[in-house]
């Protein structure tokens, strides 16, 4: 962070020498510095939803070993129940993956919310910046 104020604080002066009439240099590299800072909070955002993301792959994965384990274990011990107890249990596995996939799929849409709330809340505020501008020209 502290070299990106440093790379803003020299473009700001490579840009005060080109005074150009009616334009308010330190407003825009504010909205910039600003631009930067929502983009670094999206990235922080995007970082922390593919860490939730893993860790919640490496959850299903485990507890699908520990299920399949302990389906092989009672198929093991069982041998004559047949094909309607195997039925049932395939059945479960996949009622279970797709409650794995649906939380997978709320994450990703939980995180990829949270980073458009940020983008649109600077998009906003760019907006009202022009307005601003706009108006104190008039």
């Amino acid at each position: 962070m502290a070299n990106q104020t440093t790379s803003l604080m020299d473009m700001s002066k490579i840009m005060e020498q080109f005074k150009l009439p009616g334009v308010d240099m330190s407003a825009l590299v504010e909205a910039r510095r600003k631009d930067i800072e929502a983009l670094m909070q999206v990235n922080n955002i995007a970082l922390e939803s593919l860490q939730t993301l893993a860790q919640k792959q490496a959850e299903i994965l485990k507890a699908s070993m520990e299920a399949l384990q302990s389906t092989t274990q009672k198929m093991a011990g069982k041998p004559t129940e047949g094909a309607a107890h195997e039925g049932q249990l395939v059945q479960q596995t996949l009622e279970k993956a797709f409650e794995y996939m649906r939380e997978l799929a709320d994450l990703t849409r939980k995180s990829q919310a949270d980073a458009l709330a940020v983008i649109n809340k600077r998009v906003a505020q760019n907006v009202e910046e022009l307005k601003r501008l706009v108006q104190s020209k008039r």
